[in-house]
């Protein structure tokens, strides 16, 4: 249970902490220590309720190390394209329909390729861990997503001083 909610705050507070923190401070290097702490919480708890071989947890960290940098990269890509479609479909403002097809074209290839990514990592995986361990990992994994998304609704309901953040009153015209 531990080591999910270390990992849940690791998904959730390293991007912003990087974000927030300029390069040239020194802040970089403790993100980078608390993302090493937490990945090695995680890698330790699906070792143990996994039961996995050295071997198994050694294939299992770099299946999963290569992976995340690849999934990363399609949000960056995901985020980019959804901010470029909400730009382009601004109210009041004329929507340029050759650019907001190829906008919607391209965000349909990113979850095209995050599938085929769910994909190859699970063949991957389903390569070196038997298939008890595997069912297993893939529960630990989208019980982790689940408490993940929960979070981030929670977070998008508090108000930017933690408090409820209530629905502005909608004015008649």
């Amino acid at each position: 249970m531990k080591g999910s909610l270390w990992l849940l705050l690791f998904f959730l507070a390293a991007p912003e902490l990087r974000a927030q923190t300029p390069p040239d401070t020194g802040d970089t290097a403790e993100v980078l220590q608390l993302q090493q702490r937490i990945r090695e919480r995680w890698n330790e708890r699906v070792r143990h309720d996994l039961n996995l071989t050295n071997d198994q947890a050694a294939k299992l960290q770099a299946t999963e190390g290569r992976f995340l940098e690849r999934r990363r990269d399609l949000a960056r890509n995901q985020r980019a394209v959804g901010e470029a479609l909400r730009n382009e479909l601004q109210p009041g403002v004329a929507a340029n329909s050759d650019s907001v097809r190829k906008l919607m074209d391209a965000r349909q290839k990113n979850r095209a390729a995050l599938a085929q990514l769910d994909q190859d990592e699970d063949r991957e995986i389903g390569g070196y861990l038997n298939p008890v361990q595997h069912a297993r990992y893939q529960a630990m994994r989208e019980e982790l997503r689940r408490r993940i998304q929960e979070i981030r609704e929670r977070r998008r309901e508090m108000g930017p001083r933690g408090r409820v953040a209530r629905p502005r009153p909608r004015r008649s015209i």
